[in-house]
Formats: structure tokens, sequence, C-alpha cells
């Protein structure tokens, strides 16, 4: 027996009135007038940034506009053709080392929270967390109320391998502002782990 099956074993032999799991069928969690509305305020109450494009705007535009000095753009998206790196075609992760600008489609938002459900849709997922900025392609028409929600959403099954969609993709993660801590000397630091800043492109239905 190992060490943590011993200490398991002491745990359960101590327990002296036992509880059932609750029943979490009939949790009444939060919903929202506009969740659109919502999820932009919470984003931008994270540190992030939200832009509906419109009109004659493209999305290689704004990237341009919004980062003016950027020199390294990693993207596999069709839609940006501006990119200098390609998730998909670079030899290893590293080699999306100083990267400026990542762009990346997001599948779902969260009112919530602000979080954005980012699947895996690339080779290389470390373009989600090694770019100094981070831009997210956004359906605005693709946000829910809450997490309970966006687990079930991840819970739909995909209707060409039958697979739910979480394992469909393999690898996934919710995202919501860019990367911040405040661990060290209460001294709040951007680009921590991951991104510096995050930039959400709504695009139109």
């Amino acid at each position: 027996m190992s060490n943590k099956e011993d200490i398991l074993k002491r745990y359960r032999a101590n327990v002296q009135k036992k509880y059932d799991m609750p029943d979490l069928s009939d949790i009444k969690a939060i919903t929202y007038p506009d969740p659109l509305v919502q999820f932009i305020a919470m984003s931008e109450n994270v540190g992030g940034h939200v832009i509906e494009v419109k009109g004659d705007r493209t999305v290689d535009g704004l990237i341009r506009e919004l980062y003016p000095d950027a020199k390294e753009i990693a993207s596999n998206l069709p839609e940006v053709t501006i990119a200098t790196r390609n998730p998909d075609e670079v030899g290893r992760a590293r080699d999306l080392n100083g990267t400026d600008v990542g762009v990346i489609r997001g599948l779902f938002g969260v009112a919530e929270n602000g979080c954005i459900w980012i699947p895996q849709q690339m080779k290389e997922k470390a373009v989600c967390f090694i770019s100094e900025n981070l831009v997210i392609l956004l359906p605005k028409s693709q946000i829910v109320n809450n997490m309970h929600e966006a687990y079930r959403r991840l819970r739909e099954r995909d209707p060409k391998s039958g697979l739910e969609l979480f394992d469909e993709y393999g690898y996934g993660s919710f995202i919501s502002g860019p990367s911040k801590t405040a661990d060290i000397a209460q001294v709040l630091v951007m680009g921590a782990q991951a991104a510096r800043s995050v930039t959400v492109l709504l695009l139109p239905e």
C-alpha cells in the first residue's frame, strides 16, 4: 500500500459522519437580460479590451491599428493574412517565442466572468500563452450566461465524430483577460504567465 493510500485509509476510518453529495439539478445559476453587454463589462473589468467588428473594418486592419509596431504575428486563421508565423507549421512550441501578437478563435464567451472557451484548433497551443498580446476572434452571438451553461456546451456532441466537444478538441482552456499576478509584494504584474494584453474582436452574426 502506498503512502497516499495509507493516508486516505486512515481518513476514511476516522470519518464520524458522512454526507451525501448535494443535488445540483435545482441550482438557479445567474442569468442576465443581455449576456453580451455583461460579457463586455466583465471582460473589461478583468483588464481585457473588447471591439465589435463593424462595417468595412477587417481583422487584419484592426490588428495593424492596435499593434502598429508588431513584427511577429502568429495565427493559423484564414482571415489573418498578415501573420508571419503559423502555429501549425512551426517545428516545436518554442519556435513561437518572441511572438508579438497571437490571433486565435474562441468558441463561446461567458457573461458571468468574461471567460472565453478556446479549443485547441492549432498544432502548437503555445501560441495562446507565449504571445505578448493575444487577440481572440469571437462571434458575438455565442455568449452564454454562466459556467453551468458553458460546461453544458462542452458536453454537446460533435455531429461527425459523435464525441463530446471537449473530447473532440482534446485540449481547451478558458481565457479571461491578460495574465496577471500580485503575489509578490502585492504589486500587480501583467503578463506574468501568459499574454500582457487580451483584445476580443466580436465578429458579426
